[in-house]
């Protein structure tokens, strides 16, 4: 895609929201407009935090890949990526590597997101190091097929796949097992798998619960269905790869920093994450 074909794509889509610039606008990004803030904010008023388990998100994914990079992986394929915007992977590598040495393939399969990839990193990024590209997680040999046209991974060396916040929009009726096993076999010895999800466990009360409940309920009436997960329902996605410290724990106690919203009380923002290393 092109800059002018993304340009046309972000154009023609203002009639409808974007699940991509909904998430933006909710942790503090400017891509987005008014038919996604309207969008948002009926979320919002059912559920008043859930920007911070937006946030949530944002930061573990930072805190994940200066973790990858301490561990020696500076290669990331980030996959159902959306928007960058505010924390994302190449800036965040790229501030922990002086070197400016790593390289990131952005991956989505929505169209807007990938428009949006498009105009941000021509503006912003390096060509040689970072690209956005389409494919569709649920299809991993052509994704990984279309990260090695790229060019930018070396993928006989590890990467760090990270699916961040995206799993609860993929149903048990999706297979999500075979999905997540394929991507394992495919990833070299050393490479890093980083996962998180939104979860149902442990609600602060019955209203919350409904809260919950209701946010799947809305889910359903879009192109995006949610499956919310325990613990024990999500851990299974990283297979018998080695869970690296703190393993798999709500993402506020997984290694916080300054910036780590709820971390009184971790349990409060809903959001499991972890990652493991392949033997």
């Amino acid at each position: 895609m092109d800059h002018d074909d993304a340009l046309r794509l972000v154009e023609n889509s203002l009639d409808r929201p974007s699940a991509a610039r909904v998430y933006d606008y909710v942790i503090g990004g400017t891509h987005n407009y008014a038919i996604d803030r309207e969008f948002a904010e009926k979320v919002r008023r059912r559920i008043p935090i859930i920007a911070d388990y937006c946030k949530t998100c944002r930061l573990f994914l930072g805190r994940a890949v200066r973790r990858c990079i301490d561990l020696g992986v500076t290669q990331f394929i980030d996959i159902g990526s959306g928007l960058p915007t505010a924390g994302n992977v190449h800036d965040v590598a790229d501030a922990a590597r002086p070197e400016r040495d790593t390289r990131v393939v952005y991956i989505d399969n929505e169209p807007i997101a990938l428009a949006h990839s498009t105009l941000l990193l021509a503006e912003s990024a390096d060509p040689q190091r970072h690209k956005a590209i389409a494919a569709d997680l649920l299809r991993p040999d052509d994704l990984w097929e279309r990260v090695h046209q790229t060019g930018i991974i070396n993928l006989q060396q590890p990467v760090a796949v990270i699916i961040n916040a995206v799993l609860h929009f993929v149903r048990d009726t999706e297979d999500p097992d075979w999905v997540l096993d394929y991507y394992r076999q495919l990833c070299p010895p050393g490479s890093l798998l980083v996962l998180s999800q939104m979860t149902n466990e442990n609600p602060r009360s019955e209203d919350e619960r409904q809260a919950l409940v209701d946010l799947v309920s809305y889910y359903d009436s879009t192109t995006n269905p949610v499956q919310l997960r325990t613990t024990e329902e999500f851990g299974r996605f990283f297979g018998n790869w080695e869970m690296l410290p703190p393993g798999l724990v709500y993402a506020p106690a997984w290694h916080p920093d300054d910036k780590t919203l709820f971390t009184e009380t971790p349990s409060e923002s809903r959001i499991i994450a972890g990652m493991a290393r392949k033997p």
